[in-house]
């Protein structure tokens, strides 16, 4: 009668997740795969594995538009997770256990002093340990980190009213890093733990075994046996609470619901418009490659001759034009055009771009001498401009 007893006891099942929470695991689980694949064939795109991939999606601009849908659906998932959280913990009172606390601490040491074979038994785990609370904070933090550096990804124009412009290509390499970072993440810690040490089926069915209890979550286990959690407030105390947090709720799902319509279109044409692809018929290279002339700079030049080698006509506008054409000519990144001399000379938010006479005085030198500009010129190119600058910059 006691082992019937005793088995009855481990037959049972006690719920961990309830079912809005197993959806919303699904669809975070389902939009992040598809973000995680779409944008690392995107980071490696010179990869013939990447380049057969998005041939198969259908190309580049289809592989960017189910990033940026999935984007969406990431951000839904995240602000419905935030307002759920916050019924839990207002109208339902639950406690707030996925928070880390002196307790964690006490469980890495004792959880290594277990694996060194110098403590008999696990830590005496609640209902999330440290791993799984590292785990989720990480989650939280790299939403937010992706959220941002797609935001100035997606619209660069606008960001750059606010940053200057090198904060751009940073967002990407930040973007790209922490996606490779949370794909590694998953991949090595979190199905390693949950599916591949103990084949943890909870997300999906919603329950735990008895057993199961024991082996992960034993502190959770006691309080539940000894009745001192899962105590519901009675129909009235949370019809109650209901009504203060229904308005906060509206409030919240409006604002965010704004941000993201806001987010997606806030520049629909850098947002999603590709340059179609140019001819691909063979193209004539020499074998040996012509060397870029060195060109000498003329001290005083005559403004009354013809265009020379070393104006901004004859050169210069040509030069700017090869190197700075993708931030500085259509677009004017912190401010600065080049596409003309009275726009080099009027500069942008941080100065005059070309001041004749004063090279040290020049935005273009400051911003070249600093090296690693996207548009870097060569020493010896940023040696005539130099000189060019100190004799006057003559324009033609």
């Amino acid at each position: 009668m006691a082992n019937e007893t005793n088995t009855h006891a481990h037959e049972k099942k006690y719920q961990r997740f309830t079912i809005d929470q197993r959806v919303e695991h699904f669809l975070f689980l389902m939009s992040f795969s598809i973000l995680g694949f779409t944008g690392l064939i995107q980071k490696y795109h010179t990869s013939p594995i990447s380049l057969g991939l998005m041939a198969l999606l259908g190309g580049i601009e289809m592989t960017r538009i189910i990033h940026r849908t999935n984007a969406v659906i990431m951000l839904i998932v995240s602000g419905y997770h935030i307002v759920s959280m916050l019924y839990r913990l207002i109208v339902l009172r639950v406690s707030w256990t996925m928070l880390p606390g002196i307790e964690d601490a006490q469980h890495i040491f004792q959880d290594i002093a277990f694996n060194l074979g110098m403590r008999a038994k696990r830590p005496y785990y609640g209902r999330y340990n440290y791993g799984e609370k590292m785990e989720y904070l990480a989650v939280v933090w790299g939403t937010v980190v992706m959220a941002i550096t797609g935001f100035m990804m997606w619209n660069p124009i606008n960001t750059t009213n606010f940053v200057p412009g090198e904060y751009v290509p940073a967002a990407k390499a930040a973007h790209g890093g922490e996606a490779v970072l949370a794909v590694l993440a998953i991949i090595i810690w979190h199905f390693y733990n949950v599916h591949f040490r103990n084949l943890n089926k909870s997300m999906f069915t919603g329950n735990l075994t008895h057993e199961e209890m024991e082996e992960e979550h034993p502190a959770e286990l006691a309080l539940i046996e000894t009745g001192k959690t899962g105590i519901r407030p009675t129909p009235q105390i949370i019809r109650r609470r209901q009504q203060v947090f229904l308005p906060v709720a509206l409030v919240l799902t409006a604002a965010f619901s704004y941000g993201i319509w806001w987010f997606v279109t806030l520049e629909p044409a850098t947002a999603i418009t590709t340059l179609p692809s140019g001819e691909t018929s063979a193209i004539f290279v020499k074998i040996t490659p012509t060397p870029r002339p060195t060109l000498t700079p003329t001290p005083t030049p005559d403004p009354n001759k013809p265009v020379g080698a070393d104006t901004w006509d004859g050169n210069y506008s040509g030069l700017f034009r090869d190197r700075c054409s993708t931030c500085h000519y259509t677009t004017a990144v912190s401010g600065l055009k080049l596409d003309s001399y009275a726009d080099a000379l009027k500069g942008g938010d941080r100065g005059p771009g070309i001041v004749p006479g004063d090279a040290d005085g020049s935005l273009i030198v400051q911003i070249q001498a600093l090296g690693g500009h996207p548009g870097q010129l060569t020493a010896d190119e940023l040696e005539q401009v130099i000189n060019w600058i100190k004799a006057g910059a003559p324009e033609n």
